[in-house]
């Protein structure tokens, strides 16, 4: 019995080292035998009997079904091994060791599929004849019908004497024979949970081993210009694999797919079988390096290939980039319910859309399905395969171009060939997953610029400009423009950013990737609100008199002698005025079709009903008028809140079950944390623990109804901020959907310690800087604030080791430090706050509502009012989907403007300048609504401050992109993800907002517009920036809170790569 499948087997000396894990094998012989009874017709060839012979051990690597059937019904491999399934029978010829293994599965196989195993011991001498005529007695036994058909794998010739003789006596045995390898194909194609987790560690192990120690090696073998064979680094790559102590993978249970494949210097096979030659690496200028790696963990299979650019040329960047744009396109189409086929066609299509010339280069598969086997028959992502594809199946998606040409005297980079190959895992309802997708592959990843050659540097410079702008290069920037100055760098970068991005944003466009939506929530329906089923239900009342029935949420109304109930959810306002001795209630309904309250499915099916728009009572009793408009008024906001609550719950996103750790893993503690936002109630509030678990985190405090759970698979972004200038240690979770922390629907949730109490001296003397008690207080302060950052760095430590495991790897968690020296002061909210850059967000962790942007979901950055004589300036963020807010943050110190801009250029994020504000909603909407209109006029480039300027003389509709506002635009600065306020209304806000409702006058902008439209009529169309600036803080006085004094903006060095 062996322990590998491929390459050399280790044969066991004694069976008892073996164990046949019993419950994998009920599970995968039952699900054998329902697969074959279901599909017996159309992948089973009607065979009435499978029979299944594995040949000896070979020191090949090779992948064989038998041994695949092997590996996945019993966990090994069982060396010339016949075995025989009956319906009811299974039968096994094997040498003694085997036998003796196999006794274990005559219970199980009996419990599972009602099947006996017999077991036939052949002798060491014996060709076995008379045990095989036996099974064949059987296998006619067995059979109801007169012509037994006997199912077989076709392709696999008989190797070794055994499985000679058991070829020979099939074929003279008179049975039909039929092939069933469609039937295995199908059988191991959809992987279960354990097959899953093998597959993301030999994933894990494959993508760590090109990322850690191939990458790094090829780097250091170009950098010090060494001489290094495709066979040695063959040879080091595959010990890396073999020995994988440093990625924590048990080495007992790995194994290559393939030898590690190394190509340059124009030669180049994309087939897995092909070979490292002795050549040495090739990497001068314009030369391609290929690279691809396949390992296994317990025999299932992961490959990647990346190839690798040095000094490129446009060319081979142009190819490499849709090849990029071709490979992710196929990964795309692997979602259930589509043919196989479709991945090779999207990535067909993608490449005829970008590049039709290299449509005849590309391969002609885009892959193939992959698991015990490297290339599973049947599953080959080509443009014919009609099978459907299913959750759980997992695919090698490899692409590539073949034998490109360029022009150029040198041999060996004439001819360029280009490879990506992933694991990918077919995912139900969602985007498939890359199990590789830890080795990046975008062109900035792979393309190495080595080249300082001054005679190429003047080629470059004297390059024609495409579409009018210069093609930039490292090469470029690393030569005679070294003395241009920053600004000019900056600007050339912008320039190449404006045209990605303009690029960018009209494919998404082209695709309908961003449309304005309404937004609205669902409403309510009219025929929900039952407050009484039927009229003996209706309480009786002697008098009179407005009564209300908090048990039923009613008022009843005394309307023409009779009480007249109505639900309180109808009632949108109710006041009280007295005037004298007389009280005058006024209560205003919902009405269908006004502007907040728009039709619903019942008031659409009862056109023709008339509606109580409002009503006003009259009493001589103001004591009992206040009463009854109080009650009203707690009644309708314990049902608002209530239903809001129950709405907000309606729309959470359902999340996996917390599994809580168990005795191998302990779980990890942070306690007496605070959170935010906190949990609703009057009582005092309490401190809580954080806890770790298998996969999620967990925040309870000692009253057993305030928990928090927090998915790993839910966190968008986690952050560290250890207190520095501030009052707070915490820890910050950014999520994906958004979850209920008490009564309030949130996607940020932030767990903090005070690392200092805030103290007031009273008698309002300074003490002296040398005071002893002073001294030994800071000192205990400082104390107290590292030993709580170091507490939480240590729990942050460990979570980190967790995240690092394999089952985790999809999820790229980690916790991210906010980089102080980049931060900036402004106020994206209400008030000032310090706002900080990350490697990967904007983020302002310590005011709520909390600001966390992803940078990676901005379309461009505008900063507005930008002059020599403004004191601060303004930051419009315009995300890339279009259905989302212009984030705004204003008044940031224009002494941060020069940092802000090295920032966004390093991030390589587009920014533009403008002197005015701008009205982005209009933009937006013009843009939604007449995509090719904003292409066509260059994209973003409208707001060129340079190109508006030298415009602005010679066309007047330059300007209609945008309209500039004397008063502040109006902005959602607030982000849907700061969504943490409470449901429950106070009594002022309400009824500050009812009175609002009833004096319906004019609003800001209102007013604004006929004072403006007044002063144009008068001559007066532009007013200086001076009164501008008052009018705007006269109206919106309490907008803003005074900037900072003395706020500096510290610039960290620049990194390119």
């Amino acid at each position: 019995m062996a322990d590998r499948q491929n390459g050399s087997t280790k044969t066991s000396t004694s069976s008892s080292a073996y164990k046949i894990d019993l419950e994998n094998f009920c599970k995968h012989l039952k699900g054998f035998y329902s697969h074959w009874k279901e599909h017996k017709s159309d992948l089973w060839a009607d065979s009435d009997v499978v029979a299944i012979a594995t040949p000896p051990p070979s020191e090949d690597l090779r992948y064989l079904k038998s041994s695949a059937l092997n590996f996945w019904l019993l966990g090994y491999e069982f060396p010339e091994t016949i075995m025989v399934f009956m319906i009811k029978q299974m039968h096994f010829l094997c040498s003694q060791k085997k036998a003796n293994l196999l006794e274990t599965l005559r219970k199980p196989a009996k419990e599972a599929v009602g099947a006996d195993v017999v077991i036939h011991v052949r002798a060491k001498n014996d060709d076995g004849t008379g045990l095989m005529e036996e099974m064949l007695r059987a296998a006619r036994t067995q059979s109801k019908s007169d012509s037994v058909l006997i199912g077989y794998i076709a392709k696999e010739a008989p190797e070794g004497i055994l499985l000679e003789t058991w070829s020979e006596k099939l074929n003279g045995s008179g049975f039909q024979l039929g092939d069933v390898t469609n039937g295995f194909s199908e059988l191991f194609a959809v992987k279960d949970d354990s097959e899953l987790t093998c597959l993301k560690n030999a994933a894990y192990l494959t993508s760590s081993v090109m990322k850690n120690f191939v990458v790094p090696k090829l780097e250091k073998i170009i950098d010090e210009e060494n001489k290094v064979s495709h066979s040695a680094l063959m040879d080091y790559t595959e010990k890396v694999i073999l020995d994988p102590s440093k990625v924590k993978v048990k080495a007992e249970n790995v194994d290559i797919c393939y030898p590690p494949i190394f190509q340059s210097g124009g030669e180049f096979d994309l087939r897995p079988s092909a070979s490292s030659n002795d050549d040495y690496l090739y990497y001068d200028s314009s030369s391609v390096i290929l690279c691809a790696i396949g390992s296994r963990y317990n025999s299932y299979c992961s490959n990647v290939a990346r190839t690798f650019l040095i000094d490129a040329n446009p060319l081979q960047s142009k190819a490499y980039e849709v090849l990029l744009k071709a490979h992710d396109s196929a990964i795309a189409a692997l979602k259930p319910g589509n043919k196989v086929s479709a991945a090779f066609q999207a990535a067909a299509a993608m490449v005829e859309k970008e590049a039709p010339e290299l449509l005849p280069h590309l391969t002609k598969t885009a892959g193939t399905g992959i698991g015990l086997e490297f290339r599973e028959s049947g599953f080959s992502l080509n443009s014919k395969n009609d099978r459907l594809l299913k959750a759980s199946m997992i695919f090698n998606v490899s692409l590539g171009f073949q034998n490109l040409h360029m022009k150029t005297k040198n041999p060996k980079t004439e001819k360029f060939s280009l490879l990506l190959a992933d694991t990918v895992v077919v995912v139900s309802d969602k985007s498939p997953e890359v199990l590789t997708q830890s080795c990046p592959k975008a062109l900035k990843d792979v393309a190495y610029s080595f080249n300082e050659d001054v005679e190429e540097d003047e080629q470059l410079k004297k390059k024609p400009e495409q579409n009018g702008e210069p093609l930039l290069s490292k090469a470029t920037l690393r030569s005679d423009h070294q003395e241009m100055s920053k600004e000019e760098l900056r600007r050339q970068h912008q320039a190449e950013l404006a045209r990605q991005k303009n690029e960018e944003t009209a494919r998404r466009l082209a695709g309908g990737g961003s449309t304005a939506g309404e937004g609205r929530g669902p409403v309510r329906a009219s025929s929900d609100l039952i407050a009484y089923k039927n009229v003996n239900d209706v309480p009786y009342s002697r008098e009179p008199v407005i009564q209300v029935d908090q048990k039923n949420e009613a008022i009843l109304l005394p309307i023409y002698g009779g009480m007249v109930p109505f639900h309180v959810a109808t009632v949108k306002s109710v006041t009280n005025h007295q005037d004298n001795r007389t009280s005058t209630i006024r209560i205003i309904f919902n009405v269908p079709g006004t502007p907040f309250t728009p039709h619903d499915a019942n008031s659409l099916k009862y056109q023709g009903a008339i509606y109580l728009k409002e009503i006003t009572f009259r009493s001589k009793d103001p004591r009992h008028s206040s009463e009854v408009v109080q009650q009203i008024k707690t009644l309708r906001r314990q049902v608002t809140s209530r239903e809001s609550e129950r709405a907000e719950r309606a729309t959470l996103v359902t999340q996996e079950k917390l599994q809580l750790a168990n005795n191998r893993m302990r779980p990890m503690r942070l306690p007496d944390l605070w959170i935010r936002p906190a949990f609703g109630g009057r009582g005092r509030k309490l401190t809580g623990t954080l806890e770790a678990h298998v996969n999620g985190f967990r925040y309870s405090t000692s009253r057993p109804d305030e928990r928090v759970e927090i998915m790993y698979g839910n966190i968008k972004h986690a952050f560290f901020q250890p207190a520095e200038r501030e009052m707070i240690t915490l820890l910050h979770f950014h999520l994906h959907n958004h979850i209920m922390v008490g009564n309030k629907k949130t996607k940020d949730v932030q767990f903090y310690v005070e690392v200092m109490d805030v103290v007031q001296t009273l008698g309002g003397g300074r003490r002296s800087a040398l005071d002893p008690d002073e001294i030994e207080e800071e000192q205990r302060e400082r104390d107290r604030k590292n030993r709580i950052n170091a507490d939480f760095q240590n729990f942050v430590s460990k979570v980190h080791d967790h995240w690092s495991q394999a089952q985790f790897k999809g999820l790229d968690l980690e916790f991210d430090q906010p980089l102080r020296e980049l931060g900036f002061h402004g106020v994206p909210h209400k008030s000032s706050a310090y706002i900080v850059p990350t490697s990967t967000c904007l983020v302002e962790l310590i005011e709520t509502p909390f600001l966390v942007i992803t940078l990676s979901e901005i379309e461009i950055v505008n900063l507005e009012r930008v002059g020599f004589s403004q004191k601060n300036f303004d930051m419009a963020i315009v995300f890339k989907d279009f259905k989302r807010d212009v984030l705004r943050i204003d008044s940031i110190p224009s002494s941060s403007l020069d940092g802000i801009k090295e920032w966004l250029d390093t991030t390589d994020l587009k920014y533009y300048e403008s002197r005015l504000n701008l009205s982005w909603r209009q933009i937006l909407k013009a843009i939604t609504e007449d995509p090719e209109k904003f292409i066509e006029g260059g994209g973003w480039e409208f707001l060129n401050l340079e190109a508006s300027d030298s415009d602005s003389g010679n066309s007047v509709e330059s300007d209609q992109g945008y309209e500039p506002s004397d008063a502040e635009p109006e902005s959602d600065s607030e982000d849907e993800d700061s969504d943490s306020e409470s449901l429950v209304e106070s009594d002022e806000d309400e009824e500050d907002s009812e009175d609002s409702e009833e004096e319906k006058g004019k609003t800001w902008e209102e007013l604004e517009r006929e004072a403006s439209n007044a002063d144009k009529e008068k001559g007066a169309e532009s007013d200086s920036e001076e009164e501008s600036r008052k009018r705007k803080a006269k109206s919106f006085g309490k907008a803003r809170a005074p900037e900072p004094r003395g706020a500096s903006f510290r610039k960290r060095p620049k990194l390119r790569r």
